[in-house]
């Protein structure tokens, strides 16, 4: 099925049509899901994570154009990211970077921010505790 052309701009039509980041990352450090509260749109994101940032940024989502498109900007985006500017990523950064998204469309776009979000507190779930400061380590 493809979009409308009238509703999308080129950028979105093009991240649409030639995703970017398409799949599972390898060993991943975090990976988390989000999906729209009417069954709509899902996405899944996995990261790899070294020294602080984030290395690399796949995704796998079903949805329509403007979920696909958000999706594989967004992976564009966050790659080279520090752990604290991917915690402050949202979708406005999302919508700008594609140039706009329809008004109905617009929440296809927080997908991304909270996958993202879910992969983050996935990694630091997986991170050894860390003593606290002034607690002996044991």
């Amino acid at each position: 099925m493809s979009p409308t052309p009238a509703l999308y701009n080129p950028t979105v039509l093009d991240h649409f049509l030639n995703p970017r980041n398409v799949g599972d990352v390898q060993e991943a450090d975090g990976i988390g899901e989000a999906a729209q509260s009417n069954g709509g749109d899902t996405l899944r994101m996995s990261l790899k994570i070294k020294e602080g940032k984030i290395a690399e940024a796949r995704f796998r989502a079903f949805g329509c154009a403007a979920a696909i498109a958000s999706s594989s900007i967004a992976t564009e985006l966050i790659e080279g990211m520090t752990l604290e500017q991917a915690r402050r990523f949202s979708n406005r950064q999302v919508v700008e970077a594609l140039g706009g998204l329809p008004a109905a469309k617009i929440q296809c776009s927080l997908l991304a921010s909270q996958a993202l979000r879910a992969a983050l507190d996935d990694y630091n779930k997986k991170q050894p505790a860390r003593p606290r400061p002034g607690e002996p380590i044991r």
